[in-house]
């Protein structure tokens, strides 16, 4: 098929595009200049230079699709509203049939819970994407005879050298590792290249519609994370645990959702045949700093 895709370049649209191009489909990803353009070339895909706050330049790109993956989200004080604004044109089907739009949230739209959260959980969320909630229904609303729409909530993303786990690792490797709180709230976790892959088969399921978790279901505390980064660092790195409320001071409302105590399921992931190659930072931590190494020297 041919997939328009935004965030290529991103870290969770880059394994994506590494999925579908395996998967041999063309992608068509949007990129804002040319340096992200190469990048999105060296690995299979095809750039559509644009900009996600300007729709006229992706829209007659995403139209000319057999589907979307939307990956992309502008970090910004605008950016809920740019986002609104690329669902409005990715759930266009000019009268067109079989189209699909798979539409990236996140785990943090659940917040904290003392029992396991899969796909049928009440929505909680973090003061960070309280926005969250009306978009993934706007895209689940878009859905008719004509278009299959998708909502993906990933864990926090693992792998390479970027991501909140991959500075944990860059944290040990320079001597000091901050946690936000006493550590002992669990974090639901996906490795990068296992998110990719369920991207893929939810691309390939023309029957695959709705909410779907994608985490790795270790259970993970960040207490046992930080420990076992550590012990793979070079030197023993200090940990220092910020209150909440000193945190927050500092980082705002991101402090809170790092903050979140999560255990996440993920039965209609699992349901497709989606199985993670890995379940844990913690028992992999050896194999996750290599691949951060490698990252950073690659960058």
């Amino acid at each position: 098929m041919r997939i328009f895709l935004t965030g290529g370049t991103g870290y969770i649209g880059s394994a994506v595009l590494d999925s579908l191009v395996r998967g041999g489909h063309r992608v068509d990803a949007l990129v804002r200049n040319s340096e992200k353009a190469a990048q999105v070339q060296a690995r299979g895909g095809h750039p559509v230079l644009g900009d996600l706050a300007r729709p006229g330049t992706y829209a007659d790109a995403a139209a000319a699709a057999d589907g979307a993956v939307h990956t992309a989200f502008e970090n910004s004080a605008r950016g809920p509203q740019v986002d609104a604004a690329a669902i409005d044109v990715l759930t266009r089907t000019d009268g067109r049939s079989g189209r699909f739009l798979i539409y990236t949230s996140g785990v943090w739209i659940l917040g904290s819970s003392p029992v396991p959260m899969d796909e049928s959980a009440a929505l909680n969320p973090a003061e960070l994407v309280l926005w969250r909630p009306d978009h993934e229904k706007r895209v689940l609303d878009a859905a008719t005879g004509g278009l299959r729409t998708v909502i993906v909530r990933p864990g926090i993303v693992y792998g390479g050298s970027r991501g909140i786990v991959g500075s944990l690792f860059k944290d040990a490797a320079n001597g000091l590792v901050r946690i936000i709180g006493g550590g002992d709230n669990h974090w639901a976790l996906v490795y990068d290249r296992d998110l990719g892959e369920l991207y893929l088969r939810l691309v390939n399921t023309a029957d695959a519609a709705g909410v779907f978790h994608a985490n790795d279901e270790g259970d993970e505390r960040v207490n046992d994370l930080v420990a076992a980064i550590s012990a793979y660092a070079s030197i023993n790195p200090s940990v220092r645990r910020v209150p909440l409320l000193e945190a927050h001071q500092k980082m705002g409302a991101y402090a809170d959702a790092l903050a979140l105590d999560q255990v996440v399921r993920s039965p209609r992931a699992r349901a497709l045949g989606w199985s993670p190659s890995l379940r844990s930072v913690s028992g992999n931590a050896a194999r996750l700093f290599e691949e951060w190494r490698r990252g950073r020297e690659a960058a």
